[in-house]
């Protein structure tokens, strides 16, 4: 396989796994992945990235903090808004078609809200990950660093690829920023961008199934020549 290959195969076969194995991922991986996140560019090379690894008896804190607040249903005001704020076509009918996906891989149906509600609830266990990630940037930062923030968390995704792991974005976990800040030791100057698990695939989970379809080029993308 080229070099070029490789990396196209690292990009296609990335998605948002929802269940993992418990297999651990050595520190050293994930210092590795980290590190070449870090070559992601960034508006006058100021990196404004800040990143907590979070493992074993920390992970299990956190999980436990995170899904007794989402139980009780009393949710924390998020602190940026990720999704519009009034939903229109064709982002709408994306949404509505990779969430009927979703739910029907889970065995949920409409209407279930305890369902969905629980397949809600398995972001704040990382889906099971043996690794959670956290994502914080300082509050002072504008527009264009968040911009930055994603092409490094799309490397360290791809990174990831290459090594045979998978990751799930989680804008979820931005959801309860103050039980993450306690949990992690965050300042309040800073604040939660997403989480992120990273692990091994569970080729059991059926909802690991789902590939979520993209648009082609064309929908999107005006060619100018002449």
């Amino acid at each position: 396989m080229t070099a070029a290959n490789a990396v196209d195969e690292a990009i296609i076969s990335r998605r948002s796994v929802r269940g993992f194995l418990p297999d651990p991922v050595p520190a050293s991986t994930i210092r590795d992945l980290i590190a070449l996140a870090g070559r992601a560019p960034s508006g006058s090379n100021i990196q404004p990235w800040k990143v907590h690894v979070v493992t074993g008896a920390a992970l299990t804190r956190l999980t436990d903090a995170l899904s007794a607040a989402h139980e009780s249903d009393a949710p924390e005001a998020r602190e940026y808004e990720y999704y519009p704020v009034t939903w229109r076509d064709p982002y709408l009918g994306r949404r509505r078609a990779l969430g009927w996906q979703l739910y029907g891989l889970a065995g949920i149906g409409k209407g279930d809200r305890a369902g969905a509600k629980r397949q809600m609830g398995r972001n704040f266990t990382f889906f099971g990950a043996p690794v959670g990630l956290v994502f914080a940037i300082d509050r002072d930062m504008e527009q264009g660093s968040w911009l930055d923030y994603g092409m490094f968390l799309q490397t360290l995704m791809i990174a990831a690829r290459g090594r045979g792991l998978d990751t799930c974005p989680q804008a979820a976990i931005a959801s309860y920023p103050g039980v993450v800040r306690q949990q992690l030791g965050i300042p309040e100057s800073e604040m939660v961008v997403c989480g992120m698990a990273l692990g091994f695939a569970d080729p059991d989970e059926p909802v690991n199934a789902l590939r979520a379809e993209r648009e082609p080029v064309e929908s999107y993308t005006v060619f100018h020549a002449d």
